[in-house]
């Protein structure tokens, strides 16, 4: 209805809405990064379409926590951690910024880790890609304003459309794929429900959810614009379920069924090569190239926007970046630690990738049930208290979520 709306009330409309677009679609995408490709990838290669359906649940939890988070941001002013601390103290704040940093990091590194796949590819190593990559993000973004930063970003999002076209090529059963993605099937073992974890964790991030709140407050959404929000939101959410769909199911249709066992991004891209064609294994590349580019701006970009709220100092992209910011000396230093960590040769990075996406899974209830409580809570919103039935919705969804997280824990004790 939101999309019929928006057709119906003509160019004015169309406007406003490309006003407001850019927090949905970026906090969206850049949940397909690399750790999120690397998951997606093992959930296809080691357990066929039988686990597919936790993408669809996945995304249906990320539009309905990215709204929350956005609409937090409008209607307060304030980013998460900002609002942690106003409500809670400076004490949570901290505790607040820890955790956001501890989740982080391991994807931080992962964001670079992929580049340094996409580099392997055509033969470079890592102590090229990544330094270069992270010197160009970082002058990118701290001497870059607002609106070029955005929209560079943007740009460089698109490229992950091209994995959309490698699940068509890899041929899958088409029917399979829809009863996969439709059905829920419990995991068979241990590893099925790490991947069940790792997936949840890697689409449903709690960087994502800081990411958007914060940038819905830097791009100055307010709730006279909220409505149009909310259409980025769905958009940029669904097309992060359809883009880790194809992920899969071209891993399912391919290299589940020759027994190939995927560690990497990058040797999912490889294994491609014999199977589906030296094209598949090319767009492979390059969206991997795109995605590892596009989170290692936004993870540090969410992390360094909580720990300048953290300690109330300016958070926003348009900061002069030639005198020392908070915001930019986090979001600088947070890039060299990773680039210098993904360089070290012989370094082995996969086992950081997939536990960091567990860890999210596990730092994520209490993200959530923060947003929840603050959405709900009349001394921080005021008069703009969700519905019950949304607030419900809400704990619904939460205990879900702690449901998923306690069957890993019981399954790998």
């Amino acid at each position: 209805m939101r999309f019929a709306a928006l057709r119906a009330a003509g160019p004015g409309a169309w406007a406003a809405f490309l006003a407001v677009l850019g927090p949905g679609l970026l906090a969206g995408l850049s949940d397909d990064d690399p750790a999120g490709i690397t998951t997606y990838s093992i959930l296809g290669t080691e357990h066929g379409y039988r686990l597919l359906w936790i993408i669809p649940a996945s995304t249906i939890l990320l539009v309905q926590f990215h709204l929350v988070a956005v609409r937090l941001g409008a209607v307060t002013g304030k980013g998460f951690v900002a609002l942690v601390r106003s409500r809670w103290g400076r004490g949570w704040g901290y505790v607040a910024v820890l955790g956001l940093l501890f989740a982080n990091f391991g994807t931080i590194c992962a964001e670079y880790a992929g580049i340094s796949a996409a580099g392997s590819l055509v033969g470079l190593p890592a102590w090229v890609s990544a330094p270069l990559a992270g010197a160009l993000i970082a002058v990118t973004v701290v001497m870059g304003s607002f609106h070029r930063v955005e929209r560079i970003l943007l740009v460089v999002s698109s490229t992950l459309a091209l994995y959309i076209v490698d699940g068509v090529l890899a041929g899958p059963d088409w029917q399979a794929v829809a009863s996969g993605a439709v059905v829920p099937r419990l995991p068979l073992d241990t590893a099925g429900w790490v991947a069940i974890a790792a997936a949840l964790g890697t689409t449903l991030a709690p960087w994502g959810l800081a990411f958007i709140q914060s940038y819905a407050v830097d791009k100055k959404i307010t709730v006279g614009t909220l409505r149009w929000a909310r259409v980025d939101v769905v958009i940029g959410s669904v097309l992060t379920g359809v883009i880790g769909l194809a992920i899969a199911v071209a891993c399912a249709a391919t290299l589940h069924s020759s027994n190939a066992h995927v560690e990497t991004a990058a040797d999912a891209a490889v294994a491609l090569r014999p199977l589906a064609g030296a094209f598949a294994t090319m767009l492979f590349g390059a969206a991997l190239l795109g995605a590892s580019l596009l989170a290692a701006a936004i993870v540090p970009i969410a992390t360094a926007y909580s720990i300048a709220e953290s300690v109330n100092e300016p958070a926003s992209l348009s900061l002069d970046g030639h005198r020392f910011q908070w915001f930019y000396a986090a979001f600088v230093g947070l890039t060299v630690a990773a680039v210098s960590i993904v360089a070290l040769p012989g370094l082995p990075l996969i086992p950081l990738i997939y536990a960091s996406q567990v860890v999210n899974a596990m730092v994520l209830p209490l993200h959530l049930v923060a947003l929840v409580l603050l959405a709900a809570d009349p001394r921080v919103v005021g008069d703009a208290i969700p519905p019950r039935w949304a607030r419900v919705s809400g704990w619904v969804s939460v205990a879900l979520v702690v449901a998923c997280i306690a069957a890993l824990v019981m399954a790998t004790r």
